[in-house]
């Protein structure tokens, strides 16, 4: 029996190739155990075979050996349903943005189902009745609802997070809190999210599920970089947004973090006190590199206007001397 499984271990990493992630070697890393145990439930199935024929089996005995390699070969089915389970959400984390963000969870889900049935069926086999267990559960589900409330709601909570994924992991968020970080982990009890000064910040699921969450990811990293300038009233304004095209175009082609095939704009829209404003729309590939784009834009759009001769004023305050001359009143 211990050749059998050695050979068939065998045969399936072979037909598995070199690649670890296939699911041959899934199968056979899952049937590792499990065919151990039923090469144990086989061979005490053949003692109590062979002792009843030669006539040493006593009913005791006969009855124990059965009964044991009952429970040792559901064990393994238990065991490869198991371990079957869990290794194949872990095969296909890396093909699915629902397991990639939550395989922590599901699998824990999975591991409790195949664990309650097979507990379940185990007893059924021995002749126990389940249905005074399952009334003593039903019983005694609500005191424990109430005493795990808080951990309840917090993997319910990571179970929705799962199911409608407003976060994933490797997506750049801001709590209603205030901080930011990218999302490390989703797990059953708390989402970990890694700041950028590359400390940890741990939400429990139930009070990220009812705060406000902007996801900087969703629906995709790449996002609008708006840039406030302001130019002298006697600027030539056709021809500073042509100069300001030609820098922002330039930018978004040659700089690692630009999106090149971006129709990039500037809007006029102020009248201020000493400068016409307005407002240049760049595009970067990802949240946290929109610092880098628009420092290396606005070094080169400065650098341009002096070129060009174009003015960027300093804030003026001019004084009305006349009309805040203190005159006497006419006739006085």
């Amino acid at each position: 029996m211990l050749l059998l499984r050695y050979a068939l271990l065998a045969y399936l990493r072979r037909a598995g190739g070199s690649g670890t992630r296939s699911f041959s070697a899934t199968l056979a890393e899952s049937l590792r155990l499990p065919l151990t145990l039923l090469a144990l439930a086989v061979s005490l199935f053949l003692l109590d075979q062979l002792l009843v024929l030669f006539g040493h089996a006593p009913a005791r005995l006969h009855l124990g050996l059965g009964v044991t390699a009952k429970i040792v070969l559901l064990a393994a089915l238990i065991v490869f349903a198991d371990n079957l389970a869990f290794r194949l959400i872990k095969h296909y984390a890396a093909r699915s943005d629902v397991l990639r963000t939550s395989h922590a969870i599901l699998a824990g889900v999975a591991r409790v189902v195949v664990l309650g049935l097979g507990l379940l069926i185990v007893l059924g086999s021995l002749g126990i009745s389940l249905t005074p267990i399952i009334a003593s559960l039903g019983i005694t589900s609500r005191a424990v609802a109430l005493a795990l409330q808080p951990t309840l709601e917090n993997f319910f909570s990571g179970v929705q997070l799962v199911i409608d994924k407003p976060i994933r992991v490797g997506d750049f968020v801001e709590l209603e809190s205030g901080e930011q970080g990218f999302v490390e982990k989703i797990g059953w009890r708390s989402t970990w999210i890694k700041m950028l000064p590359n400390n940890i910040v741990i939400m429990p699921n139930g009070t990220l599920s009812k705060s406000r969450i902007i996801n900087y990811y969703y629906p995709v990293p790449e996002l609008s970089v708006p840039v406030d300038v302001g130019v002298h009233y006697n600027s030539d304004l056709e021809h500073v947004e042509r100069v300001t095209l030609e820098v922002a175009r330039e930018i978004l082609r040659t700089h690692k973090w630009g999106v090149p095939e971006y129709n990039t704009f500037v809007v006029f829209h102020t009248f201020d006190s000493s400068s016409i404003n307005f407002t240049v729309m760049l595009r970067t590939r990802e949240y946290f590199n929109r610092f880098f784009i628009k420092s290396e834009f606005i070094k080169a759009l400065h650098r341009r206007y002096a070129e060009e001769g174009i003015v960027i004023p300093y804030p003026i305050r001019a004084i009305n001397t006349t009309q805040e001359r203190a005159d006497p009143p006419a006739g006085g």
